[in-house]
């Protein structure tokens, strides 16, 4: 099927175009920079890198759900949340 939209810019508040899975590190950046995060597992928190500012941002508590946020790197040094998947 072709994809009339390929040619279009997607914004910030747009459709994510692909996944990862997410495994949380204090040293190794994400594949690619993520645009929301989804916490499947046990809810907590999240501990990220900002891929846009490369400030660390730490959450409060967070029930399971998809949070937008820019990140290049979740952290596992605060990070509490599992089964996290990435958004693009």
């Amino acid at each position: 099927m072709s994809d009339p939209f390929k040619s279009h810019a997607i914004s910030a508040s747009g459709p994510a175009i692909g996944a990862l899975a997410v495994t949380p590190s204090d040293s190794a950046d994400l594949a690619q920079a993520v645009r929301a995060v989804t916490i499947g597992g046990e809810g907590g928190t999240l501990s990220f890198i900002s891929s846009r500012d490369g400030q660390t941002y730490t959450t409060g508590d967070l029930p399971p759900g998809t949070y937008p946020l820019c990140a290049r790197r979740i952290r596992s040094s605060g990070t509490t949340a599992t089964g996290l998947t990435g958004w693009i």
